[in-house]
Protein backbone atom coordinates (compact mmCIF):
# COMPACT_ATOMS: atom_id res chain seq x y z
CA UNK A 1 0.00 0.00 0.00
CA UNK A 2 2.82 2.42 0.83
CA UNK A 3 4.28 1.92 -2.65
CA UNK A 4 0.91 2.62 -4.29
CA UNK A 5 -0.06 5.60 -2.12
CA UNK A 6 3.43 7.15 -2.13
CA UNK A 7 3.32 10.76 -0.99
CA UNK A 8 -0.41 11.30 -1.67
CA UNK A 9 -1.77 13.23 1.34
CA UNK A 10 -5.17 11.53 1.02
CA UNK A 11 -6.29 8.59 -1.07
CA UNK A 12 -9.44 6.74 -2.03
CA UNK A 13 -10.05 3.03 -1.79
CA UNK A 14 -10.23 2.88 -5.59
CA UNK A 15 -6.52 3.65 -5.78
CA UNK A 16 -5.81 0.28 -4.18
CA UNK A 17 -8.32 -1.65 -6.30
CA UNK A 18 -6.57 -1.30 -9.67
CA UNK A 19 -5.48 -4.54 -11.25
CA UNK A 20 -6.10 -8.09 -10.10
CA UNK A 21 -6.94 -7.59 -6.41
CA UNK A 22 -9.64 -8.85 -4.08
CA UNK A 23 -11.73 -5.78 -3.23
CA UNK A 24 -13.25 -7.40 -0.14
CA UNK A 25 -9.79 -8.21 1.20
CA UNK A 26 -8.51 -4.69 0.50
CA UNK A 27 -11.43 -3.05 2.31
CA UNK A 28 -11.14 -5.44 5.24
CA UNK A 29 -7.41 -4.74 5.53
CA UNK A 30 -7.98 -0.98 5.42
CA UNK A 31 -10.45 -1.39 8.27
CA UNK A 32 -7.83 -3.27 10.30
CA UNK A 33 -5.18 -0.62 9.63
CA UNK A 34 -7.59 2.15 10.62
CA UNK A 35 -8.34 0.41 13.94
CA UNK A 36 -4.60 -0.05 14.49
CA UNK A 37 -3.96 3.67 13.88
CA UNK A 38 -1.86 3.09 10.77
CA UNK A 39 -4.28 4.97 8.52
CA UNK A 40 -6.95 7.59 9.24
CA UNK A 41 -10.40 6.94 7.82
CA UNK A 42 -11.74 10.39 6.94
CA UNK A 43 -15.02 9.06 5.66
CA UNK A 44 -16.15 5.97 3.79
CA UNK A 45 -13.67 5.29 1.00
CA UNK A 46 -11.36 8.21 1.89
CA UNK A 47 -8.16 7.73 3.90
CA UNK A 48 -4.87 9.34 4.90
CA UNK A 49 -1.72 7.64 6.11
CA UNK A 50 -0.91 8.12 9.79
CA UNK A 51 2.59 8.77 11.19
CA UNK A 52 5.20 7.39 10.82
CA UNK A 53 4.05 6.30 7.35
CA UNK A 54 2.72 9.75 6.44
CA UNK A 55 5.10 11.67 4.18
CA UNK A 56 3.00 14.84 3.86
CA UNK A 57 0.41 15.84 6.46
CA UNK A 58 -2.74 16.66 4.51
CA UNK A 59 -3.79 20.31 4.67
CA UNK A 60 -7.30 20.80 6.14
CA UNK A 61 -8.41 22.61 2.98
CA UNK A 62 -7.34 19.67 0.81
CA UNK A 63 -9.25 17.29 3.08
CA UNK A 64 -12.34 19.53 2.90
CA UNK A 65 -12.28 19.47 -0.91
CA UNK A 66 -12.03 15.68 -0.87
CA UNK A 67 -14.68 15.05 1.80
CA UNK A 68 -17.45 16.67 -0.23
CA UNK A 69 -17.29 17.13 -3.97
CA UNK A 70 -18.02 19.62 -5.36
CA UNK A 71 -17.04 22.11 -2.67
CA UNK A 72 -14.68 25.00 -2.04
CA UNK A 73 -13.33 26.53 1.18
CA UNK A 74 -15.09 29.80 2.00
CA UNK A 75 -16.58 31.96 4.76
CA UNK A 76 -14.42 32.46 7.88
CA UNK A 77 -11.92 29.78 6.83
CA UNK A 78 -11.09 31.56 3.58
CA UNK A 79 -11.19 34.99 5.22
CA UNK A 80 -8.69 33.75 7.82
CA UNK A 81 -6.52 32.27 5.06
CA UNK A 82 -6.38 35.67 3.34
CA UNK A 83 -5.71 37.47 6.63
CA UNK A 84 -8.94 39.47 6.41
CA UNK A 85 -10.15 38.56 9.90
CA UNK A 86 -8.03 38.33 13.06
CA UNK A 87 -9.60 35.20 14.59
CA UNK A 88 -8.24 31.67 14.33
CA UNK A 89 -10.89 29.43 12.77
CA UNK A 90 -10.67 25.90 14.24
CA UNK A 91 -13.34 24.40 11.96
CA UNK A 92 -12.81 24.30 8.19
CA UNK A 93 -15.90 25.79 6.56
CA UNK A 94 -16.74 25.15 2.91
CA UNK A 95 -19.53 25.83 0.45
CA UNK A 96 -21.18 23.15 -1.63
CA UNK A 97 -24.07 22.96 -4.07
CA UNK A 98 -24.97 19.64 -2.42
CA UNK A 99 -26.67 19.13 0.95
CA UNK A 100 -25.24 20.88 4.03
CA UNK A 101 -23.45 18.65 6.51
CA UNK A 102 -20.86 18.45 9.26
CA UNK A 103 -18.06 15.87 9.16
CA UNK A 104 -15.84 14.93 12.09
CA UNK A 105 -12.53 13.24 11.21
CA UNK A 106 -9.36 12.27 13.10
CA UNK A 107 -7.75 15.23 11.34
CA UNK A 108 -10.28 17.94 12.16
CA UNK A 109 -13.84 19.19 12.01
CA UNK A 110 -15.49 20.26 8.76
CA UNK A 111 -18.68 22.14 7.94
CA UNK A 112 -20.32 22.37 4.53
CA UNK A 113 -22.86 25.11 3.84
CA UNK A 114 -25.16 24.93 0.83
CA UNK A 115 -25.66 27.60 -1.82
CA UNK A 116 -27.72 27.34 -4.97
CA UNK A 117 -25.93 26.06 -8.04
CA UNK A 118 -26.11 29.48 -9.73
CA UNK A 119 -24.22 30.97 -6.77
CA UNK A 120 -21.52 28.30 -6.77
CA UNK A 121 -18.71 30.26 -8.45
CA UNK A 122 -15.70 32.56 -7.91
CA UNK A 123 -13.27 30.04 -6.45
CA UNK A 124 -9.82 29.01 -7.65
CA UNK A 125 -7.19 26.36 -6.95
CA UNK A 126 -4.65 27.69 -4.44
CA UNK A 127 -1.18 26.27 -3.78
CA UNK A 128 -0.99 25.12 -0.15
CA UNK A 129 2.62 23.93 -0.27
CA UNK A 130 4.03 20.38 -0.14
CA UNK A 131 2.51 19.72 -3.56
CA UNK A 132 -1.02 20.24 -2.22
CA UNK A 133 -3.73 22.52 -3.56
CA UNK A 134 -7.40 23.19 -2.86
CA UNK A 135 -10.26 25.20 -4.25
CA UNK A 136 -10.72 28.35 -2.16
CA UNK A 137 -13.21 31.17 -2.67
CA UNK A 138 -11.88 34.48 -3.91
CA UNK A 139 -11.65 36.85 -0.95
CA UNK A 140 -14.63 38.89 -2.13
CA UNK A 141 -16.76 35.76 -2.64
CA UNK A 142 -15.82 34.36 0.78
CA UNK A 143 -17.07 37.56 2.40
CA UNK A 144 -20.28 37.63 0.39
CA UNK A 145 -20.90 33.92 1.02
CA UNK A 146 -20.72 34.68 4.74
CA UNK A 147 -23.18 37.54 4.37
CA UNK A 148 -25.51 35.47 2.21
CA UNK A 149 -25.69 32.57 4.66
CA UNK A 150 -26.16 34.67 7.82
CA UNK A 151 -29.44 36.41 8.66
CA UNK A 152 -28.72 40.13 8.95
CA UNK A 153 -25.23 39.56 7.58
CA UNK A 154 -25.48 42.57 5.30
CA UNK A 155 -26.03 45.03 8.15
CA UNK A 156 -23.26 47.40 9.22
CA UNK A 157 -23.17 46.26 12.89
CA UNK A 158 -22.49 42.65 11.87
CA UNK A 159 -19.95 43.59 9.21
CA UNK A 160 -18.12 45.80 11.72
CA UNK A 161 -18.15 42.94 14.25
CA UNK A 162 -15.99 40.93 11.83
CA UNK A 163 -13.14 43.41 12.48
CA UNK A 164 -12.06 43.19 8.86
CA UNK A 165 -8.37 43.92 8.32
CA UNK A 166 -5.88 44.05 5.44
CA UNK A 167 -8.69 45.49 3.34
CA UNK A 168 -6.31 46.12 0.45
CA UNK A 169 -6.92 42.41 -0.20
CA UNK A 170 -10.46 43.21 -1.33
CA UNK A 171 -10.99 44.46 -4.88
CA UNK A 172 -14.08 46.70 -4.81
CA UNK A 173 -14.74 46.24 -8.53
CA UNK A 174 -14.67 42.45 -8.15
CA UNK A 175 -16.80 42.71 -4.99
CA UNK A 176 -19.49 44.60 -6.89
CA UNK A 177 -19.27 42.25 -9.85
CA UNK A 178 -19.80 39.18 -7.66
CA UNK A 179 -22.59 40.95 -5.73
CA UNK A 180 -24.46 41.60 -8.99
CA UNK A 181 -24.10 37.94 -9.97
CA UNK A 182 -25.87 36.91 -6.75
CA UNK A 183 -28.98 38.75 -8.03
CA UNK A 184 -29.89 39.55 -4.42
CA UNK A 185 -30.79 42.96 -2.95
CA UNK A 186 -29.32 41.77 0.37
CA UNK A 187 -25.93 41.11 -1.22
CA UNK A 188 -25.96 44.42 -3.10
CA UNK A 189 -26.59 46.23 0.21
CA UNK A 190 -23.77 44.22 1.78
CA UNK A 191 -21.35 45.28 -0.96
CA UNK A 192 -22.25 48.93 -0.39
CA UNK A 193 -21.74 48.59 3.37
CA UNK A 194 -18.42 46.78 2.94
CA UNK A 195 -17.19 49.57 0.68
CA UNK A 196 -18.32 52.10 3.31
CA UNK A 197 -16.29 50.25 5.97
CA UNK A 198 -13.30 50.18 3.65
CA UNK A 199 -13.62 53.95 3.23
CA UNK A 200 -13.73 54.43 6.99
CA UNK A 201 -10.62 52.29 7.38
Amino acid sequence: MLEIVGDEPVFRTGLLLAGNVNSVHVRRQLGRWAKAGKVYQLRRGLYALAPPYQQNRPHPFLIANQLVRPSYVSLQSALGYYGLIPEYVPVTISVTSDRPQEVSTPLGEYQFKRVRQDRFFAFNPEDLGDGQSAFIAESEKALLDLVYLRPGGEELPYLRSLRLQNLEGIDTDRLCEIARLFSSPKILRAAENIIQIMGED
